[in-house]
């Protein structure tokens, strides 16, 4: 048996520890941010989701959404409170069947604070319900929520959930989904994953979507209007769906010419990426006045306007490829966001060499003679460029311009393994530039960290003899405008989110 002696002076603070529930006093709140230094206030501590059921329903005519958010999760702390981020108005929440309180805070912050406090490492069901119109909500003075003549859309990067379900919003916290939406008869509702079903009743149809891969809370997407929905099955077996706004007017036709490529384009770069990670895939083209696409996971978004010229089937490249990076393997931060944009880039120079119309050499050395010494794109260091350079071209160009280095570097056969074995090994997880680093470094075993510094971290043009030395550049004065080269150019708005 061990005493414990108080001493005078401290007997009102013993008293008062007495008085608070041993379970509770170490017990404390989860960080009202994840921790990115980009987006200090962007998801939560504290616990980490595993699943999201969301049950909507959705009126086009007025932009109402209802919805019953029930989200799985575990603590990873001892935790007294935690937050959402989200911004429609909430009319109950509840943690483990028992009401917990809750109120707002900041810009996107939902706390809630359950009834009992919850251990380290204890799962729990979170339940909240809300309604709200999305379009009439914004934070940091913007909008993620599109609304439509004929209904409305959520899609955007870094952030879109906040305008229609309640989540850690933070790429570090995946999840798997279950979407049904309620819409009137006449409209569809476009989700991620696989279609479950339908039903209809009373004037109203169900549409149950789900996603059983682990997916980023910004790569959820919904989009509820008329719809002209195609289905099939690409070569290696993967069911597609893919959906056009009936009201895209003169851009329908380049719009269909190019997401139905769809399924042949995955197939194709199933063999430079390795098998296609998920069991759907798709696209859609709504009636938006966006310029930017997204790879919203296994069906990604195109606005209209990136057809206003004609079919771009290059920007289809760009995005499927997002789906092995940035999808599948996701950012650890959002500082590593050349993971994503440089290999989606680098996909449509392979593209480009598919075609027969460009090398990747070619479109290297064109990238590289192009912007002179003093052009300030090369002050952007896509390693790492900052929240206000996060989708600067210099990101997709300059970041494409480092692989084809790294490439001429340690050669192709060890390049294309990295290109393979990269989302073998990472899969349906997250990783960094450096990790990528490492990784290039153990398959190629050759140490990279100074072409990697020099192409992706130094805010200036690598110098001639440091292009020459891995074979970019070496053509004098301006290099030849490859083919596809416009076509890839075109693709530059689609970026600008």
């Amino acid at each position: 048996m061990h005493r414990r002696i108080i001493v005078p002076g401290a007997l009102a603070s013993a008293v008062l520890l007495l008085a608070i529930p041993a379970s509770a006093a170490s017990h404390s709140p989860g960080a009202p941010g994840i921790g990115d230094p980009y987006y200090p206030a962007y998801g939560n501590g504290g616990y980490d989701v595993s699943h999201y059921d969301l049950r909507l329903k959705y009126q086009p005519a007025t932009d109402e959404l209802e919805g019953t958010a029930t989200l799985l999760a575990r603590t990873t702390q001892d935790l007294s409170r935690l937050d959402l981020d989200f911004l429609l108005d909430v009319s109950e929440v509840r943690v483990d069947g028992a009401k917990a309180s809750f109120t707002t805070s900041g810009e996107h912050e939902l706390e809630i604070t359950p009834a009992t406090p919850l251990a380290e490492g204890t799962p729990f069901t979170l339940v909240v319900r809300y309604r709200g119109v999305p379009s009439s909500e914004q934070a940091y003075g913007f909008t993620s929520w599109h609304r439509t003549p004929d209904g409305g859309v959520a899609a955007n990067e870094p952030e879109a959930a906040w305008w229609w379900f309640p989540s850690n919003d933070h790429p570090l916290d995946k999840a798997t989904y279950d979407v049904s939406v309620l819409v009137p008869d006449g409209s569809q509702a476009i989700s991620n994953g696989t279609l479950q079903s339908t039903s209809s009743r009373l004037g109203w149809t169900r549409w149950n979507w789900r996603s059983g891969k682990p997916q980023a809370t910004y790569l959820a997407t919904l989009a509820v209007g008329r719809f002209d929905i195609t289905t099939g099955t690409s070569e290696s077996g993967i069911p597609v769906v893919n959906a056009y706004s009936k009201d895209l007017g003169v851009h329908y036709g380049a719009a269909r010419a190019s997401v139905e490529r769809t399924g042949e384009i995955a197939d194709w770069l199933a063999g430079i990426f390795g098998p296609y990670p998920y069991d759907a895939l798709g696209g859609y083209v709504p009636n938006t006045d966006t310029g930017y696409a997204l790879e919203t996971q296994t069906r990604p978004f195109y606005s209209p306007r990136q057809f206003a010229n004609g079919s771009n089937v290059s920007l289809v490249v760009h995005e499927l490829a997002h789906q092995w990076y940035g999808d599948s393997v996701s950012v650890k931060g959002w500082k590593d966001i050349w993971i994503n944009e440089g290999f989606a880039r680098y996909a449509q120079w392979l593209w480009s060499e598919h075609e027969g119309e460009g090398t990747a050499q070619e479109l290297a050395d064109h990238v590289y003679a192009s912007h002179p010494a003093d052009d300030p794109f090369w002050t952007v260091r896509p390693g790492d460029p900052g929240p206000e350079n996060q989708f600067h071209l210099a990101v997709y160009d300059r970041g494409a311009l480092a692989l084809q280095a790294l490439r001429n570097e340690i050669g192709d056969e060890a390049f294309f393994a990295v290109l393979k074995g990269w989302p073998r090994a990472y899969a349906h997880g997250n990783a960094s530039v450096a990790d990528f680093l490492r990784y290039a470094e153990e398959v190629s075993r050759q140490p990279l960290a100074a072409l990697f510094d020099t192409w992706l971290f130094q805010p200036s043009k690598p110098d001639a003899p440091a292009a020459r030395g891995v074979s970019v550049g070496k053509t004098r004065g301006a290099a030849a405008q490859p083919k596809s080269w416009k076509k890839i150019a075109a693709t530059n708005g689609a970026h600008e989110h």
